[in-house]
């Protein structure tokens, strides 16, 4: 029986991307072996590539401008390869910083900066307290950022995963070109993404499983990247070469096809975005009615969709709020290790029926110990 898996990441998946890749795990279309087995540059695995890169254009609305790859290295990796390439000897990258990984960009950009001859600002913090005190509650309102009309890009995260902070707008850039790390809100829904020169995503939140990242570049940035770093690491190379430089992680990729498949059987993004938002207020409204013993640290109009945190009066009702959850067959609840108190991730392949069931518990044990 397959529990009921709030984890942040790597989440929950759909049940039928998992049911297809078990279906074909021994035999791929009749080729007698695993396309984990497959050459990735045979024409077996070329078909599974391109139908991913193709679904993901569809449902998700790609431009034609943007050129869709599939990276190595995670997330962490492009907060140092985003300003490797793009952060030019002499100019400054520009970023938003409202949560812990919007940190640890900025600090690889400052790492990059240092050793290529460039600069990371801040163009705008919410951060309260210092190092591992500092809280976030909000994002910043657009005349809280102040963008340097000369920077090389503006970099924001669009949902901070450990304190549940995100944005419901597209921030403020000036004149620069936007970068988004999307991984933990990558799409939950519709977006323009004629706004970005690039977005980001580590899979394993809404899209596949780890060890994979998608990036949505515009063409015309990644031509105008630096030469002057190792070709590995410069996104042109992926661009060239379709994302097969070097051997891809085949197997997430092929789970990323899987998963597509899913989202576009659903009803696409439209109907994702009903469901993600169906069960965020099931859980939220819970929450909200026993506010007396429930403490919900995020702004309101900041709440994020997909990971909703929130503490209990002490941590030995924490730990038995996590008992109790574990009895209805509930795992990955337990905040992150930096911020304590409770998180529970509903990522588009989240049932309702979970959130429900959370919103449930919510209710009966503040009911109980309240």
């Amino acid at each position: 029986m397959r529990v009921l898996n709030f984890n942040a990441g790597p989440a929950t998946l759909p049940l039928p991307a998992l049911e297809l890749a078990r279906d074909e795990l021994l035999d791929f279309g009749g080729t007698g072996m695993s396309i984990l087995e497959h050459s990735h540059r045979g024409k077996d695995y070329d078909a599974v590539h391109q139908e991913a890169k193709s679904l993901l254009r569809e449902l998700y609305g790609v431009p034609s401008t943007h050129q869709i790859l599939f990276l190595q290295g995670g997330a962490s990796q492009l907060f140092a390869q985003v300003p490797m390439n793009f952060l030019p000897r002499g100019k400054s990258a520009d970023f938003v910083v409202n949560g812990a990984w919007g940190e640890k960009a900025l600090a690889e950009a400052k790492v990059v900066g240092e050793m290529l001859g460039g600069k990371a600002r801040v163009a705008a913090t919410t951060g309260q307290g210092d190092g591992k005190e500092k809280s976030y509650a909000r994002v910043p309102t657009d005349a809280e950022i102040q963008p340097d009309p000369a920077a090389a890009y503006l970099h924001y995260t669009s949902n901070e995963t450990i304190h549940g902070v995100e944005f419901h707008r597209v921030p403020s850039a000036g004149a620069a070109p936007l970068v988004c790390d999307m991984s933990s809100d990558f799409m939950w829904k519709k977006t323009d993404l004629s706004k970005y020169a690039l977005v980001y995503a580590g899979a394993q939140k809404n899209v596949g499983p780890s060890g994979v990242v998608v990036v949505l570049a515009r063409e015309d940035l990644v031509k105008e990247g630096r030469k002057d770093i190792p070709k590995i690491f410069q996104l042109r190379t992926a661009a060239d070469n379709d994302s097969l430089y070097n051997t891809p992680p085949t197997f997430a990729i092929y789970l990323i096809r899987n998963v597509m498949r899913w989202v576009k059987a659903e009803g696409g993004l439209d109907a994702i975005e009903q469901r993600n938002r169906e069960k965020a207020k099931a859980v939220y409204d819970a929450l909200d009615a026993h506010a007396g013993f429930y403490e919900l640290p995020v702004d309101r109009e900041s709440r994020s969709v997909m990971n909703l945190v929130f503490r209990l009066p002490s941590e030995a009702l924490e730990a038995e709020f996590l008992a109790e959850a574990k009895k209805r067959k509930m795992v990955g609840l337990k905040g992150h290790r930096s911020v304590g108190g409770m998180r529970a991730s509903l990522y588009n392949a989240v049932p309702v029926e979970w959130a429900k069931a959370l919103a449930e518990l919510i209710s009966d044990f503040a009911k109980q110990k309240g």
